[in-house]
């Protein structure tokens, strides 16, 4: 029997429901949750057997690097469609395909390495395959987060998450080098290919409770660009977005180099290196343990400045010191406050994003996550060879203290506990002329009669409205105003089909619907706004009603009537 979330703003089993853990009442949560856990713990031991492999294979700085670069990258080439996808089809079956690629290539590199068949060119290309895999599987499974508990618990279960990875970050680094050192890389290869079985198995067996669309699911290519503009017209998601890639491209410096440090500075080997990993998790979790307390002290913004200083400031130790008893706590505190940034960003992306989106508005986030990571990674990797570790690890701290100067510009809206699910839909609206889902250009016209000393005030009002018509998939949107009638004001936008145009309406949260009727308040007379919808380039495009072929949709306010938008 699947299993059902509490109603909103409701205690847990007699849990306050802004507790941390009370996400852990939802039994699919708590299944997923530990599982999730194992497959964290076999990823960071992969990553330092793969990190700590590419030491041993070549010393060079920028192949060391590169290492993170062919685990991020993949999320550059593949995050937004993968994104696409878990809006459109089943999020538990996407997520379920690529951990079955990541046990493939895991697999094969175990194989490999334990053969000594490894190279530097086999290390990047099956740490690259892995990455396609984590790439197809995340953004299924974090857009699946808010399907698993009540929205009201939806930071809390994002944090969760968070210290999921923080755990296995601060332990599984340092297990891995004790692996690598003890029986090597081609060990740590094989565990991880084991611990991707227990979230398999949880993820086969969750009962997902799918509501089907009455439509069908968008074309892979627009479905993408719809994501890509609904991030660009949503100020809060595209700010978080803008803001992870500039701290990623200069924060994640620190564990690009991290293999380095361990080496170079501290004279240390995979043992040493995990453990200053471990360093780093420590302070991940003790960051994410607070997160609820830092979010009730402080606004997003402020967060985003305070720990973009303390991270930049702890870089700088971490590139001076040549002393574990120094490098340790300043790697704590990097982690802590490399945890709290994400974190901040990633709540403001989740609890900004409507469910129909929500895919690809994180898929948009992890791969500025991504991106900022791989070519901050590959950047410092080349500054590192040609000055050193030391002016690299210098350089990245500074700019990233002078980060939040950015927020004068790019300010983090603060995050609510809003639910930014889909109103249910509208009634289709009743036409004459037969139309397939497919026919288009369809543009609408909205004429609103508003009163002359209003005039400016309904013109910045419908800014917003603006806005809204374009993330959920209108495109060019204008506002006129006629020139023998001043009180007669003309909206007018387009969906590229019929079908958009449905989803269009389909997709209105009640932010939007907000917005919507802040505008139809300076809406004069007793009657509606008038509303035509008329295709573009009707002849030949479409048959009349009589002739509508069977199976074709004849799609229900005739041109000049009035109806809902």
């Amino acid at each position: 029997m699947a299993e059902t979330t509490a109603p909103a703003g409701a205690e847990q089993g007699g849990e306050p429901a802004d507790r941390l853990t009370a996400p852990f009442r939802e039994a699919i949560f708590r299944r997923i949750w530990f599982a999730s856990l194992f497959s964290n713990f076999g990823a960071l031991i992969q990553g330092v057997g793969a990190a700590w492999s590419m030491t041993e294979l070549t010393g060079r700085a920028d192949l060391v690097a590169l290492v993170q670069s062919a685990q991020m990258a993949p999320f550059m080439v593949l995050s937004l469609a993968s994104g696409a996808i878990a809006d459109m089809y089943d999020r538990r079956k996407v997520a379920l395909i690529g951990l079955g690629f990541c046990l493939f290539s895991s697999a094969c590199l175990t194989i490999i390495a334990m053969a000594g068949g490894l190279s530097p060119a086999v290390l990047l290309i099956f740490t690259f395959t892995i990455g396609l895999g984590v790439a197809i599987f995340a953004p299924s499974w974090a857009a699946s987060v808010r399907e698993q508990v009540n929205p009201r618990l939806l930071p809390q279960a994002i944090a969760l998450n968070s210290i999921s990875f923080n755990i296995a970050r601060s332990f599984g680094p340092a297990l891995g080098g004790v692996i690598v050192a003890g029986a090597g890389a081609g060990a740590a290869f094989g565990l991880n290919t084991l611990f991707y079985l227990p979230l398999i198995y949880v993820l086969w067996k969750w009962n997902r409770v799918e509501t089907p669309s009455r439509l069908p699911p968008e074309r892979l290519g627009w479905a993408v660009v719809s994501g890509v503009r609904f991030v660009w017209h949503a100020p809060s998601i595209r700010k978080a977005v803008i803001r992870t890639f500039l701290t990623t491209g200069c924060g994640g410096c620190i564990l690009a180099l991290m293999p380095l440090v361990a080496r170079e500075n501290l004279q240390g080997e995979a043992e040493t290196f995990g453990l200053m990993l471990g360093a780093f998790g420590v302070g991940a979790i003790a960051a994410a343990f607070s997160a609820g307390e830092i979010r009730r002290r402080m606004s997003a913004e402020t967060c985003a400045r305070v720990f973009s200083v303390t991270l930049g400031l702890s870089m700088a130790v971490i590139g001076a010191s040549h002393s574990a008893l120094f490098t340790a706590p300043a790697l704590i505190a990097a982690g802590a406050s490399w945890m709290s940034l994400i974190t901040v960003f990633n709540v403001s992306v989740q609890t900004s994003a409507p469910r129909w989106v929500s895919g690809r508005a994180l898929a948009t986030f992890q791969a500025a996550n991504a991106a900022g990571n791989a070519l901050g990674a590959w950047c410092w990797g080349l500054v590192a060879g040609a000055w050193g570790l030391t002016p690299a690890l210098l350089i990245a701290g500074g700019l990233m203290t002078l980060l939040p100067v950015v927020g004068l510009w790019l300010t983090l809206d603060p995050i609510t506990g809003r639910d930014g699910d889909a109103l249910e839909a509208p009634a289709d609206p009743d036409i004459r002329l037969g139309v397939t889902g497919r026919s288009g250009p369809i543009s609408i016209d909205v004429e609103y009669r508003i009163d002359i000393e209003r005039a400016r005030e309904f013109y910045r009002t419908m800014q917003a409205v603006r806005q809204l018509r374009q993330r959920n998939g209108a495109y060019g949107w204008s506002l006129s105003r006629d020139l023998a009638d001043p009180e007669l004001w003309v909206e007018r936008y387009s969906s590229p089909t019929w079908h958009d145009y449905l989803r269009l309406r389909a997709r209105t949260t009640e932010e939007d619907a907000e917005a919507h009727r802040a505008a139809l308040a300076f809406h004069v007379g007793d009657a509606p706004p008038i509303v035509h919808r008329r295709l573009e380039r009707p002849l030949g495009s479409v048959r009349w009603t009589d002739d509508v072929p069977e199976g074709a949709e004849t799609v229900p306010v005739m041109p000049g009537t009035s109806g809902s938008v």
